[in-house]
């Protein structure tokens, strides 16, 4: 399928959530929405990207909606993610459909290029003890993708990263909690 744009209508996702319940975006209508495509369970750079977005989360509203989706089986995902006390949803797309449907890219370069541009987050990523534990090309060469949906459903931004390290800033996602 194609890639997200400005404009269409929030990605139909209906996903188990490691705390149990499930996510149907369909009801978050009214609700801004931060929707990340990770990459897989124990990848480094997604698994520091929540460490972070974890320690700034009282800088969000309050009524923040944010779901993380991982290429991942929920019961592995679940044990993963405990680590984090993560205070937004997690879920599994265990098939990797919603990937599929919503233009989310692999790129073996560009995984390569996420790998050499950012030693330092790597480093960081180890020392906090996020290694990867797959080997499966087919799950590293994913690229995140962060994409922010409106009240209406409808999509405002979306971001496809470039390589497995190119988010949106943080910074990006606390103003549009906010609604700037």
């Amino acid at each position: 399928m194609s890639k997200l744009k400005i404009g269409d209508d929030a990605p139909n996702i209906s996903l188990p959530a490691i705390d149990g319940t499930n996510f149907e975006m369909s009801e978050m209508k009214g609700k801004r929405v931060i929707l990340t495509f990770f990459r897989f369970s124990t990848c480094p750079f997604c698994n520091i990207r929540i460490n972070r977005i974890v320690k700034r989360w009282n800088e969000f509203s309050d009524d923040t909606i944010m779901v993380g989706v991982f290429d991942a089986k929920i019961g592995e995902l679940t044990k993963r993610m405990k680590k984090h006390n993560v205070p937004f949803s997690i879920v599994a797309d265990e098939t990797y459909q919603h990937f599929k449907e919503n233009g989310v890219e692999k790129s073996t370069l560009r995984f390569m290029r996420g790998a050499i541009r950012s030693p330092l987050t790597m480093i960081q990523a180890t020392l906090k003890g996020y290694i990867p534990m797959t080997l499966s090309m087919s799950k590293m060469s994913t690229l995140p993708a962060d994409i922010l949906i409106d009240e209406n459903g409808k999509v405002v931004e979306a971001h496809y990263c470039k390589d497995t390290v190119d988010h949106l800033p943080i910074d990006r996602l606390i103003s549009f909690s906010k609604g700037e």
